[in-house]
């Protein structure tokens, strides 16, 4: 298996505008993210199961799973969000697996939004690069790529792990604060460290 590096952060914290560098600097990029859309898009290998699980009502007219329901579904019902990661996760995790073993790059980049919040994950990456910028910053980011209302926004950054918790479990930080120019110098040195330590485990 290649050296591992384990990308997160909250949402809005600049994750794919990270991965993206990586890759342009030849790393292999497996985002967990990317993986689910592809499971729950029209003829997703997890549509059978969620229309098994929630019904029509939550699969949208093209065949695919309807983001806004479910993600309404979950925020208000636990046993609903268990249910959708019981059947998602194992998905998730043996098609990351599957990629990362293939990884051609020198190195792979794995993109795990809630990679504090699981430690299945943790124990599958080699270091944790963490992700950051301010709270007000990663909430305008979010309401203007996403159109999510202001409470949904900030009922999804309070779910997820704090700032200060992310901090304490990174092998690696990134202040995404500034400028794309900024981002992709401090993902520059981070690349010919990480190209060190791959080169070393050979």
């Amino acid at each position: 298996m290649p050296l591992v590096i384990g990308l997160t952060g909250g949402i809005g914290s600049g994750k794919s505008a990270a991965a993206d560098e990586f890759a342009r600097l030849g790393a292999t990029v497996v985002d967990t993210d990317a993986i689910a859309h592809e499971l729950t898009r029209a003829g997703g290998a997890a549509i059978s199961g969620i229309r098994n699980l929630f019904g029509d009502d939550y699969i949208d007219a093209s065949g695919a799973m309807d983001r806004r329901k479910i993600r309404e579904l979950v925020f208000e019902d636990p046993v609903a969000r268990q249910r959708l990661e019981a059947l998602l996760h194992p998905l998730i995790r043996e098609e990351s697996q599957r990629r990362i073993a293939a990884a051609t790059g020198p190195y792979a980049v794995h993109v795990v939004p809630l990679l504090i919040e699981s430690p299945d994950y943790r124990r599958r990456v080699d270091r944790v690069l963490v992700i950051e910028c301010a709270d007000e910053l990663r909430f305008a980011r979010v309401r203007s790529r996403s159109g999510l209302a202001e409470d949904e926004v900030r009922r999804i950054i309070e779910a997820q792990a704090s700032p200060a918790l992310r901090r304490a479990a990174a092998d690696d930080l990134v202040d995404n604060s500034g400028s794309l120019e900024e981002l992709r110098a401090q993902i520059g040195a981070l690349h010919r460290r990480y190209l060190a330590l791959a080169a070393a485990r050979r």
